[in-house]
């Protein structure tokens, strides 16, 4: 029980990598506030956690709506008093040319990809300097330093997302809040759900990035890692 007594928000917790995320820190001992847009996937994995013992909470909201996220936050502070750790996972991906690339597609990619990402940390970081200590760990991709067809207007999120979370990591230090920025390759998610079902064997699990969300927020708090490469062994 690593994580026992801390106060864990992850977004983009209904499915997939925020699923693993949250159970897995429940499972260390943090309490897990659920956030996403689908409350009715949330209840599902409140549910899963706590008929194992541990504990989490539903918070439903867009958190591309600057007031709904707000309330997560105001509410969280409010019933624990802290957040010892944020996860931000909540992304999505449109992937097309840029020829042919929409740009309602591309706005809604920098919209909760990057602005809501960074409207959530502002949040959290009152709270976190209040209470001298913290970990933010913000869900990129190798696509944050790779190129590929197709992925410009996607990869460019996660470019700036690396780009935010190394000068994040500079100017929060100094109040003992460490951020990390994970990047996986392709990860067997419905992110993914077109792939071929004999290369999904070869690809990450969301387990995977769970494990190394968990290094991270594990370390003591003298040490942080801030870049953590994901790669499938196999490729």
């Amino acid at each position: 029980m690593r994580l026992k007594d801390s106060v864990a928000v992850v977004t983009g917790a209904g499915r997939g990598i925020g699923k693993a995320i949250a159970v897995s820190l429940a499972e260390e001992g943090a309490h897990v506030v659920l956030v996403s847009r689908s409350g009715k996937e949330l209840e599902t994995v409140r549910i899963g956690i706590e008929k194992r013992g541990w504990t989490a909470e539903v918070a439903a909201a867009d958190i591309t709506d600057d007031a709904a996220a707000a309330r997560v936050f105001e509410d969280t502070a409010k019933r624990h008093g802290r957040i010892d750790i944020l996860v931000n996972n909540a992304g999505i991906g449109r992937f097309a040319p840029i020829r042919s690339l929409a740009m309602r597609d591309l706005d809604d990619m920098w919209k909760l990809n990057v602005r809501a990402l960074v409207h959530c940390t502002k949040l959290a970081l009152p709270i976190m300097e209040k209470n001298k200590r913290g970990v933010i760990v913000n869900i990129s991709s190798l696509a944050g330093k790779n190129a590929f067809i197709g992925g410009a207007g996607y990869a460019a999120t996660k470019w700036a997302l690396l780009g935010l979370s190394r000068c994040l990591m500079l100017e929060e230090r100094e109040h003992n809040i460490r951020v990390v920025a994970i990047c996986p390759g392709s990860v067997d998610t419905t992110f993914n759900d077109n792939r071929d079902p004999e290369k999904r064997q070869r690809i990450l699990s969301p387990q995977d990035v769970a494990e190394a969300v968990l290094l991270a927020v594990t370390m003591p708090e003298r040490a942080m890692v801030s870049e953590i490469d994901i790669r499938p062994t196999k490729p």
